[in-house]
């Protein structure tokens, strides 16, 4: 029986079915108030030295996603409330499941979606817990196994070995979640939106994470025809890496710009430079993180990914924080956060925060071929007050005698409003079409929601006339434009941006080699 689901990162994997929502084993309450307390403390630092454990062989990524972790459970607030109920006479185990479940709910209760997502990083911490003190070992999959369940906790993909294949099968789940993020850059198969069981399935099944599915006791004929789906798909991206190396181009010979999306400016260590046309989006918020950095610490993390790409462009984002990006003392609390107070209108708002990061971009402008980009750009307003804001900064710089330099300044298209009249921004540098957010305003569906992720889709015609009216508006005009969605790195999604007059787009390093792949199979 085949059950139909999303692929979030494509795949394929066969073997032995785990269950992710086991219950652990179960707790052996103690003989005292004094010994409870004693284990949940002991529980709650176990879970920390484990993850502690994990963070210093992760990479940048999944660290951060786990130091939250930890910084939760040694929050005392956390398991303030669970140590009170052991005075009531509750064991460890119901107390701290109790008072995390209490958090789960007012998380989940959020009007903020990011909020809501972060349900799932609770109930990681509370199952974490839960473990140590069953001292429950038999939660390690066996190798090559796909992990089902309602969703999976970013620890427990961190913790699996998966060196001998196996991929991740979720009831519910989002391709956008913490765990998504990270299959796709290891590689790791897996399909979201699966929806309920009906029984509990056993044995082996075969998972399909390129096109979304999974095959629960399967036939031969179905064993026979899902290997050679794979094999096809292992021989692509075996062929795919001899594009690496080389200017991307269609069959007729079109070129077409490929450039990388980076997060954090150690991304450029592991990428070779000269299998891509330089950064086509740099995001910044995520230097912000815990705190909001200085000016300093702004301009080495520029100037570093500069001096990486040489010639070659850089196009940097200022902040986009806010949606389903907070960050302490920046953004603010709102009902409806996606259409709200985010992007360049927060930056706006809070010039002072703004006039820092315009200082540190000005400087390190010196160091490379440097561009930088405007988020959530609605009216031609939000450009001239940035790009205004930009010419006093440069002139205070240059009365100071400080070395600088003002880059071309253009603007992302996500917002409908700009890609329905772009008229309004003719005197903009260039356009770099968001496809993530365009998407998921043109057809009112979250795109970090697996109910409607069938109806997120960039190939709508909606989206794709927006997309082409845009190109189509940049060639008239001069103006370039490019796209660093995650339509970008989609092979079934390239050839209908390359028909629609794209030449320029920009991908996750991973999806480099298969992107250019999939622009030589294109015929125009």
């Amino acid at each position: 029986m085949r059950i139909e689901g999303i692929p979030a990162s494509p795949g394929y994997a066969e073997g032995p079915l785990f269950n992710l929502d086991r219950p652990p084993a179960a707790y052996v309450t103690k003989a005292s108030e004094a010994e409870e307390k004693a284990a949940l403390k002991a529980a709650i630092g176990k879970a920390v030295s484990r993850l502690t454990s994990i963070v210093e062989t992760a990479d940048r990524d999944a660290a951060g996603i786990l130091e939250f972790h930890i910084a939760m459970l040694e929050d005392v607030a956390l398991s303030a409330p669970a140590f009170a109920a052991l005075g009531s006479g509750e064991p460890a185990d119901a107390a701290w499941r109790q008072a995390l479940d209490a958090e789960i709910a007012g998380y989940e209760a959020s009007d903020q979606d990011y909020f809501r997502a972060r349900a799932a990083d609770l109930r990681d911490i509370r199952d974490q817990v839960l473990r140590a003190l069953s001292e429950d070992s038999e939660t390690v999959a066996p190798l090559g196994a796909i992990l089902y369940g309602n969703d999976i906790a970013p620890t427990r993909f961190l913790e699996t070995d998966w060196s001998r294949g196996g991929g991740i099968a979720l009831e519910a789940g989002s391709t956008a979640s913490h765990v998504a993020m990270l299959a796709r850059s290891r590689g790791v198969p897996m399909v979201v939106g699966l929806g309920a069981f009906a029984d509990e399935p056993t044995g082996n099944a075969l998972l399909d994470a390129e096109h979304g599915g999974i095959v629960l006791s399967p036939s031969p004929k179905e064993i026979e025809a899902f290997r050679q789906s794979s094999s096809s798909f292992a021989a692509r991206q075996g062929q795919a890496q001899t594009f690496l190396a080389q200017p991307a181009a269609t069959k007729a010979g079109t070129s077409v710009r490929v450039q990388v999306n980076i997060a954090y400016p150690s991304d450029v260590d592991g990428i070779d430079i000269a299998t891509c046309d330089g950064v086509g989006l740099m995001r910044t918020e995520f230097l912000f993180g815990k705190a909001l950095p200085d000016e300093e610490t702004q301009y080495q993390a520029y100037r570093k990914v500069l001096e990486w790409a040489g010639e070659k462009p850089v196009t940097i984002r200022t902040i986009d924080a806010g949606g389903d990006k907070p960050i302490p003392a920046f953004t603010v609390e709102e009902t409806n956060p996606f259409l709200g107070l985010r992007g360049i209108r927060l930056s706006l708002a809070r010039s002072d925060i703004f006039r820092v990061q315009i200082r540190a971009l000005l400087r390190a402008a010196v160091h490379g071929n440097l561009k930088v980009m405007f988020p959530m750009i609605a009216r031609a307003e939000e450009h001239r007050q940035a790009a205004a804001l930009f010419a006093e900064e440069e002139a205070a710089l240059a009365s100071r005698g400080v070395a600088h330099k003002l880059p071309p300044l253009g603007i992302m298209v996500e917002v409908p409003s700009v890609a329905i009249a772009p008229e309004a921004f003719a005197d903009v540098a260039f356009f770099s079409i968001g496809s993530n957010d365009l998407t998921q305003y043109v057809m009112a569906a979250a795109r970090d929601n697996a109910a409607v992720a069938h109806l997120n889709a960039v190939r709508h015609p909606a989206v794709m006339r927006l997309i082409a009216s845009v190109a189509a508006f940049g060639r008239e005009k001069g103006i370039p434009v490019s796209l660093c969605g995650d339509a970008g790195g989609d092979p079934a999604a390239i050839p209908a941006l390359i028909e629609a007059g794209l030449r320029d787009l920009s991908v996750a390093p991973a999806q480099l080699a298969m992107a250019k792949a999939a622009i030589a199979d294109v015929p125009v």
